[in-house]
């Protein structure tokens, strides 16, 4: 049916990329630097304008992927690659879905909807350049792409007024860096080398131990960033230690268990299998409950500072 083809090409699945727009509004909230009860509304509007932007972009560079989709096993059944939906009505549909976007602009404060509408149009541009030139090259698809999920942190901290620390920025991008590799890495493990190469041109530049490299390595550098972030918060979640350590187990967990399950290429992309597999679910539904936990104990007064044994506390 044409409406359930326009509503696969929207890929609505990829909006729980969205998430990335709530990470700055949530550590903020946490520090008192926005309220919730004024701004839930334009952080929700911010939401609803980079899902439709992100859709659009999609149908684009799914216009323009079409040939290589037919000979991949899974996309060769998307609606424009296996012909359901034809350029025309994918072109308008795009058309429609930022016009939407305008119109959920118009109902932000019209600072933080000048600011998010500078940020999503920064994305689509960033993602229009991937789509025509960036993702043929080698390494620039990865940071191009990494970059727009940067620009979810950004959207998301301009929604509500709040400025991102270096470390929100940090973690985002290199685990944006991990997702991207992985994907690639887990399209080769799926289809070979030779076959992942006629699905997306890019792949004859990689190779299996080059991917398998920066998969690992970007990482061990999201983790160690983000370890560097828990330690930088010491004084503010304390209760006997550091309890925002305790994030970093479900998170190293939910990492390792990504880069088995693409290296046995069990699924060649990320987003699918954070949707498809219960046990990196489960991780990452700890961490974020045992992240928000923490915030909310902070901010009710349960946990903050204390002497830090080893630190630069006072007695030591």
């Amino acid at each position: 049916m044409p409406a359930l083809d326009l509503i696969r090409l929207a890929r609505p699945a990829q909006w729980s990329k969205g998430v990335f727009l709530l990470l700055g509004p949530a550590y903020g909230l946490a520090d008192g630097k926005w309220n919730l009860a004024t701004g839930w509304l334009s952080l929700a509007l911010a939401l609803v304008v980079f899902s439709l932007a992100s859709s659009a972009c999609y149908i684009v560079n799914d216009l323009l992927d079409a040939p290589a989709d037919r000979k991949h096993p899974r996309k060769m059944h998307r609606p424009i690659a296996s012909g359901r939906v034809s350029p025309v009505l994918a072109i308008a549909f795009a058309g429609v879905l930022l016009a939407l976007c305008g119109v959920a602009l118009f109902f932000m404060p019209p600072r933080l909807a000048i600011w998010t509408l500078a940020g999503v149009g920064i994305y689509v541009i960033n993602v229009m350049a991937y789509s025509a030139v960036l993702k043929h090259i080698v390494i620039a698809d990865v940071v191009s792409l990494s970059v727009g999920f940067v620009l979810r942190v950004l959207v998301g901290c301009a929604a509500v007024g709040v400025s991102p620390t270096t470390w929100l920025l940090n973690t985002t991008f290199f685990l944006a860096m991990f997702l991207a590799f992985g994907k690639r890495l887990g399209e080769r493990r799926l289809l070979g080398g030779e076959g992942a190469t006629q699905a997306r041109g890019v792949q004859a530049g990689y190779t299996d131990e080059l991917l398998r490299l920066t998969v690992v390595v970007t990482a061990v550098v999201s983790l160690v960033t983000y370890a560097g972030y828990v330690q930088n918060q010491q004084d503010k979640y304390q209760l006997g230690f550091n309890l925002l350590w305790l994030t970093i187990l479900p998170a190293t967990y939910a990492l390792l268990r990504a880069i088995v399950l693409l290296e046995r290429g069990t699924y060649d992309d990320p987003t699918i299998l954070a949707t498809r597999d219960r046990p990196f679910q489960l991780a990452g539904i700890l961490f974020g409950a045992m992240t928000l936990a923490l915030m909310w104990a902070r901010h009710s007064g349960w946990v903050g500072a204390a002497l830090v044994v080893g630190g630069t506390g006072p007695g030591t």
